[in-house]
């Protein structure tokens, strides 16, 4: 399966499992991923991946079938990650690109390997920030940062990561899944309403966060339909480089 759902008693754990094709996420693996959210039987959701990367992005060629972001799978999951009122954590082996980065922002906690990279390359692929990171990225990292990562492209190693705040710690790739495990284990004993209650006063903001994602939404839709994302996406097809007029 491309993304395999695992439990673990209170925890649930989501593996990004396609590394022939660097996890890349298609629309049915966001689809699995939703709906595996709104179980119940959760309290503490770990993503994590198979291979050396956590994931290069959303699907390209997932891309050139899309007309709006709208109602699509990338979007409900987007916003499954905004609402959620019960703690996630990410265990990410190695690059995180593009949505592989930005779910980032919405876990609870991060833990790296020294392999670990976040790059958001939407502005190179002719497209505009999503899942909030316009309104989280600097707001976390501040605007000059932000803005070398998202304008420019540039990619984030776990060090500067690690000191910017974006990842709690960094381990041995062979522990790190272990290690993230442990810790989904030791918070889902905690109390579960004063988890819950501690968390939401510590995200207070999400209507600002909901408003944000719609403008993104919005642009993104219209750059999803412009010449430039999709020379990008057809020169990424075919390995040249894009030519932007």
């Amino acid at each position: 399966m491309d993304l395999e759902v695992i439990g673990h008693g209170p925890v649930m754990e989501l593996r990004f499992n396609r590394p022939a094709k660097k996890n890349a996420i298609t629309g049915a693996m966001y689809l699995t991923m939703v709906e595996a959210m709104a179980r119940p039987d959760w309290r503490v959701l770990l993503f994590t991946a198979t291979g050396d990367i956590f994931t290069a992005g959303n699907d390209i060629k997932d891309f050139l079938t899309m007309r709006t972001l709208g109602e699509a799978p990338a979007s409900q999951f987007i916003h499954a990650l905004a609402r959620s009122d019960r703690p996630m954590i990410a265990a990410a082996p190695g690059p995180c690109i593009g949505i592989g980065a930005t779910l980032l922002l919405h876990c609870d906690l991060v833990y790296a390997t020294p392999e670990t990279s976040l790059m958001v390359p939407f502005v190179d692929l002719g497209l505009v920030p999503e899942a909030g990171s316009s309104l989280l990225l600097p707001a976390r990292i501040g605007a000059a940062r932000a803005s070398a990562m998202v304008l420019l492209g540039e990619p984030m190693a776990a060090a500067e990561a690690l000191q910017a705040g974006l990842v709690n710690a960094i381990v041995p790739a062979e522990s790190l899944h272990a290690h993230a495990l442990a810790i989904a284990t030791r918070l889902a004993a905690k109390p579960r309403a004063a988890v819950a209650a501690s968390r939401a006063l510590m995200r207070q903001g999400r209507d600002a966060l909901l408003a944000q994602m719609k403008l993104e939404q919005a642009a993104f839709t219209a750059a999803l339909a412009g010449p430039e994302s999709k020379e990008a996406f057809t020169a990424f097809l075919e390995r040249r480089t894009p030519v932007f007029a």
